[in-house]
């Protein structure tokens, strides 16, 4: 009697979980079935929602109901507090399973070369979110002090970032943020804050609902200047092909000619400036250096050669995330990711990686939105179900589904389970349920291991 289809899933965040449901639609889980096993680094699941996506964002943090679905079904199993590289390797997972998908995603701050991003005070976009969503890897304190604060970026990173530190305390308490959070962001003295962007309205990568939810703070002041709404025969073309640009230039457009109200916080939009130096003075922070652009026709820009030094002393770099380089696969060192033709991986010599996929930012790169990674997966899939077809395949040596327990067992690998992440939300929301709050994130690893069982 044939039996099921075995496959590992490398990271169990939304890319990971997708893949997986890709695989439970698919023919091969009627007959002969399949057997799903995800690992994932942390002892929690769902990787960017629960350490990635802002903590005030509940409508994008919902997307858990979904994937809940998947990670529900009897053939999927979930090893948390599992370090690829560490605690298990590629040669270990294709001893149990036919096929290993990798879906790690990306958590580290891409490099901007500028001089003084070494300075204290100078910080990663990346390293903030992790701190700001309870990461376990992370300090637990971070240094608020700055009255006036610079965001490089025009992404909804840099949005989020900008938003958490104009935000008061209070407003983000009844959000999941954990209690040393809360307490960080009673300590933030940031009143000014300046987002800024190389190029025009039209370039900018918000989402229209993360750029208008910034104007409903009762404490942030939206500030736009006038003069930087400029548009070129490029940047005209992109509005008329693009709806989501046309509704984000518009309300730049109308923030920009509105007059300056009295909220306590202000927070401004600053575009066609280049940032080409964090100033410093004995290693800290004093201030930022741009250098004003103009468009050239086309959409993109150039230097003018006017600079501008800025009164801060705190900058934050959103300007993009970089995937960690997973070891005994191939990497493209330039854009952090793992090559591939359709989700299968490449080796240097061009051929096929046998039995190894990839999907989701380790595939493509920290690119659009969360929900862009369905596609991501579904495509991957289905060439991993085609080779299946095909025999092109490894056959494990081992793949009974408890050899892969008393593997984890022999290494003394302390690992949480699906049944164990339940025990875990009972315990955040426990905490919150005092407070009113729908959950308080437990952010030490000890801690997230007891309180699951592990």
């Amino acid at each position: 009697m044939p039996r099921p289809l075995r496959v590992a899933i490398v990271g169990a965040g939304p890319a990971g979980i997708y893949a997986a449901d890709a695989l439970l639609k698919s023919a091969a889980a009627a007959e002969p079935g399949v057997s799903i096993d995800l690992f994932e680094r942390m002892p929690a699941p769902f990787g960017l929602i629960r350490y990635g996506v802002a903590p005030d964002h509940p409508r994008i943090k919902g997307i858990v109901t979904a994937l809940h679905q998947v990670l529900d079904k009897p053939q999927v199993r979930l090893f948390g507090n599992v370090n690829y590289g560490t605690d298990v390797h590629l040669d270990d997972l294709r001893s149990f399973y036919d096929a290993v998908v990798f879906s790690t995603g990306a958590m580290f701050d891409r490099e901007l070369k500028i001089p003084g991003v070494d300075l204290d005070g100078s910080f990663g976009a990346a390293d903030f979110a992790s701190w700001y969503d309870g990461h376990p890897d992370v300090p637990r304190t971070w240094d608020l002090s700055a009255e006036k604060v610079a965001v490089l970026g025009v992404g909804n990173v840099a949005l989020d970032v900008a938003r958490i530190l104009a935000k008061t305390a209070e407003e983000l308490l009844p959000t999941e943020i954990p209690a040393n959070v809360h307490d960080g962001l009673k300590a933030n003295k940031a009143v000014e804050i300046h987002v800024f962007g190389r190029r025009g309205p039209a370039q900018a990568k918000f989402s229209p609902m993360e750029l208008r939810e910034l104007d409903h703070s009762p404490t942030i002041e939206v500030i736009v200047n006038p003069e930087d709404i400029d548009y070129d025969e490029g940047s005209i073309a992109e509005r008329r092909k693009n709806k989501q640009t046309d509704m984000v230039a518009k309300t730049l457009e109308n923030w920009a000619i509105r007059d300056v109200g009295d909220r306590p916080h202000k927070l401004f939009l600053h575009f066609f400036e280049s940032p080409v130096e964090i100033l410093g003075e004995d290693g800290q922070v004093v201030g930022l250096r741009t250098e004003r652009t103009e468009l050239d026709g086309t959409g993109n820009v150039k230097g003018t050669g006017r600079t501008t030094d800025w009164d801060v002393t705190s900058v934050y770099r959103a300007v993009g995330y970089l995937s960690d380089e997973l070891p005994k696969l191939p990497w493209d060192v330039t854009t952090g990711t793992v090559p591939d033709e359709g989700g299968r991986v490449i080796e240097e010599s061009g051929a096929h990686l046998s039995s190894t996929y990839v999907t989701g930012w380790i595939r493509r790169g920290p690119v659009g939105l969360i929900g862009h990674t369905k596609g991501d997966a579904n495509e991957t899939i289905a060439n991993l179900l085609e080779d299946h077809a095909e025999g092109r395949l490894q056959t494990p040596s081992t793949p009974a589904p408890e050899a892969v327990e008393a593997f984890l067992g022999e290494r003394g690998v302390r690992y949480t389970t699906w049944e164990g992440w339940y025990k875990l939300d009972a315990a955040e929301k426990a905490l919150g349920e005092p407070q009113g709050r729908e959950r308080v994130k437990i952010v030490e690893r000890d801690e997230m291991l007891d309180a699951s069982g592990a």
